[in-house]
């Protein structure tokens, strides 16, 4: 295991104060080189040669190393990147119809709560992923595409279990000196860790919140996600309310749609009770074909088109705003709840 420090995933002040020993103006032509995605301190050609060895035998500059690279016809690539200790993680670019370029990026390997409908919960938990292991996966992804505009905390994982590494990543990306990404073009999406969205209450970062609900009836939703027992959904509906008093942001409110399991008229009048005394926008993503994904016993099925229109009608008769997410990147097992499905 690599235990010298990693320089990717510092924000400016981080790294100057790191490299303290050397000139200032070394510490900016060195973060200079990492925004560039330069893959060693070799080919950072403006420091002398003494210092780049120097650089070479005290840190390492970027974590993990792509394995395998799968592009879609739609636009989408995913990454698999081998961190230090050989687990391997998952990141994806996504197109959407306006071409606008989306780095979805994980925050541990693998995911300790279990969601019947996700690849990823059927992995089991390995670890937290580090600060710059978050925020290798965005430098790794930005070689590919240079024209990344937005960031979705949405891969492998669970990101408010492992929140103060996040939050450094998130200061990296926002980082006014650096890839000053606004705070408004990344969203961090959770299955509900009550204690995580009172700390972003509190603390910040002043992003964007989705919330994956799937389903309000509370004992689907228990058997849907089993890690959803600690963090019922009244005392995440307080949670999410102390968000949006402190943060003033709509929520999204995020429903995986599993055909004739959790798209009925009593599910949409739960969603609705919910969504009451909160500001939110409901996405409804059909849910993406994984071999083998099982519900009681039988196994699970995307929601047919009619199911589906029949199901936004209910919410919207309700007074909710509806959208609908597109699954991309399916023929290479990266759309949403597909992450962890080798592709050889």
């Amino acid at each position: 295991m690599n235990n010298k420090p990693v320089l990717t995933g510092l924000c400016f002040a981080e790294l100057k104060g790191l490299l303290s020993s050397y000139p200032p103006f070394r510490s900016r032509q060195i973060y200079k080189w990492i925004l560039a995605g330069t893959k060693s301190f070799n080919d950072m050609t403006n420091l002398p040669f003494p210092l780049r060895k120097e650089l070479e035998e005290k840190f390492t500059l970027c974590s993990g190393t792509v394995g395998s690279e799968l592009h879609d016809p739609d636009g989408t690539i995913k990454l698999g990147i081998t961190l230090d200790d050989s687990s391997i993680i998952e990141a994806v670019i996504l197109q959407d119809a306006a071409k606008r370029t989306t780095a979805c990026l994980s925050t541990q390997a693998g995911c300790p709560l279990g969601c019947v409908f996700c690849k990823t919960g059927k992995l089991g938990f390995k670890r937290n992923l580090s600060a710059s292991e978050i925020s290798a996966q965005f430098m790794h992804l930005r070689m590919r595409e240079p024209d990344i505009s937005h960031i979705v905390i949405m891969g492998m994982g669970e990101p408010l279990l492992n929140l103060e590494e996040l939050r450094k990543a998130l200061n990296f990306f926002m980082d006014p000196d650096g890839l000053n990404i606004s705070k408004r073009r990344i969203t961090v999406s959770t299955s509900g860790i009550e204690k995580g969205i009172l700390d972003l209450a509190e603390n910040g970062p002043d992003i964007r919140l989705a919330f994956s609900i799937t389903t309000a009836r509370p004992l689907l939703r228990e058997k849907l996600m089993p890690g959803s027992r600690e963090n019922p959904l009244p005392l995440l509906k307080k949670a999410l309310r102390e968000y949006q008093k402190k943060r003033d942001r709509r929520i999204t409110l995020e429903m995986v749609i599993l055909g004739g399991i959790n798209s009925s008229l009593p599910d949409a009048e739960a969603a609705s009770d919910f969504a009451k005394g909160l500001n939110t926008v409901i996405n409804l993503i059909p849910w993406n074909f994984v071999e083998g994904q099982e519900f009681e016993g039988a196994p699970l099925k995307a929601p047919t088109i009619r199911e589906l229109e029949e199901f936004r009608a209910a919410l919207e008769s309700r007074g909710l705003k509806v959208t609908q997410r597109y699954g991309r990147g399916k023929s290479i097992s990266g759309a949403c709840g597909q992450l962890g499905v080798v592709i050889n």
